[in-house]
């Protein structure tokens, strides 16, 4: 593969370094070489040597910590821009029947290989990943980010009701195979495991109380699932569990809102539901593009005191691009009269979510021992953005310039434990 390290030595970049701090404020370092071990963890970050010569030269690029998607549905790459009315008519339309497809192991490992093409291409090098109700789904994504030594968070979709053919689940043995999955996948390299119910509407009181269970029995492994996006099926979910407070309730109630637990969109939540999070230690999933696709709704910003990260939310949500997500994200905010400044939008996109999600290996951005996961940006590949970023006489402005104008063509390298990814071809 392009870039491999050479394992007897130390691979050089050279470039301007984006980096954070512990509060997410940007700083760029001029012209640093950026030393990536054989491993694929970094070492010093340090100016350049007179006449050194480095291998991969990237001056007038900006060497930027790899992107991370927190919510990310891989089956539905196949369904990405399918109109619907609303989320519900879009899972009956279009999600559930290309997921149904997915009982063909074929169909899951093409799937994955271009899922993942697509993220690196777009310059995301973690994520976590919805799979299908089939087990195999999960073997599919895994083998694949396996092989690109990508850190990935993934998990077998659960649901043992209201689901068509070939999607439901039987409830002991949905929980037998998520075992199985843990005992196969969960820390195997930089893999990870996740507990995924589908979605309160979904999943019975038993399955949900053996997710709690399994979750408990296993430390390190993730919850994750959807909450609070829509108002029809918040409706729903209140005609089902007419007890509970929230929605959010109701997954607390069976133990499974815990530190570092996702939870997809969390837009119709109240002041008790997001105190709730930030007592747990959970994650709020911010889909801009996807709330915006389907008129769930906006995200509230100005009371986020929780932890929160950004998602594309594919195949929902509209691209893969992280600039696409960012700028979504401060468009939304900007209706809810908050200014999100472009490092933090930034800092949302990458430490803080390694952080938030327990990735403490590649929370540190570009900094001696950790992965060393990044990407190259170039913004000069096309002519508007390099007048622009010529012309912005600050940091925040190139930021932000990159967020409007950047995308695809902009990701000259997408880098994995040191590794130059090539995009998965047709």
């Amino acid at each position: 593969m392009l870039g491999d390290l050479d394992p007897e030595g130390v691979i050089r970049w050279r470039g301007d370094v984006l980096r954070f701090d512990a509060t997410g404020q940007a700083q760029v370092l001029c012209d640093q070489v950026v030393e990536v071990h054989a491993g694929g963890s970094f070492g010093p970050l340090r100016a350049p040597k007179a006449g050194e010569r480095v291998e991969h030269d990237c001056r007038n690029c900006l060497i930027a910590p790899g992107f991370i998607d927190v919510h990310a549905h891989y089956p539905q790459i196949d369904v990405i821009g399918s109109p619907a009315a609303g989320l519900l008519e879009w899972l009956e339309q279009h999600t559930f029947p290309c997921e149904q497809r997915f009982e063909d192991p074929a169909v899951a490992q093409d799937a994955a290989r271009r899922f993942l093409g697509e993220m690196l291409r777009h310059g995301v090098t973690s994520a976590a990943v919805y799979c299908t109700a089939h087990p195999h789904s999960v073997d599919a994504l895994m083998l694949e980010a396996e092989r690109r030594a990508m850190a990935v968070i993934a998990g077998k979709s659960l649901q043992d009701r209201n689901s068509p053919p070939g999607l439901l689940d039987d409830t002991e043995n949905s929980l037998r195979d998520t075992e199985t999955l843990i005992g196969r996948w969960h820390n195997r390299g930089r893999l990870r495991y996740a507990i995924t119910p589908r979605f309160a509407p979904t999943c019975s009181d038993r399955q949900l109380h053996g997710a709690a269970e399994i979750a408990r029995a296993y430390p390190g492994v993730v919850v994750q699932s959807h909450v609070a996006e829509n108002l029809r099926e918040i409706a729903w979910v209140r005609s089902l569990y007419p007890k509970d407070r929230s929605y959010l309730a109701v997954y607390d109630r069976f133990g499974l809102v815990r530190p570092h637990s996702i939870w997809g969109h969390c837009i119709h939540i109240d002041a008790e539901d997001r105190a709730l999070l930030e007592a747990q230690g959970a994650v709020a999933a911010v889909c801009p593009t996807s709330n915006a696709f389907l008129g769930s709704g906006r995200f509230d910003f100005a009371q986020a005191g929780f932890a929160w990260a950004l998602a594309s939310d594919v195949g929902g949500g509209s691209s893969f691009s992280p600039f696409r997500t960012m700028l979504a994200a401060y468009e939304t905010a900007r209706l809810g009269g908050v200014y999100l400044r472009p490092g933090t939008l930034w800092w949302h996109h990458t430490g803080a979510a390694a952080q938030w999600l327990g990735w403490e290996h590649c929370a540190s951005g570009i900094a001696a021992s950790g992965w060393a996961d990044f990407v190259v940006l170039d913004p000069c590949t096309t002519p508007l953005l390099e007048r622009r970023w010529q012309l912005a006489e600050s940091l925040d402005e190139q930021l932000f310039a990159l967020i409007v104008l950047g995308d695809d063509r902009h990701v000259r390298h997408t880098v994995v434990a040191g590794r130059v990814q090539t995009p998965t071809p047709p």
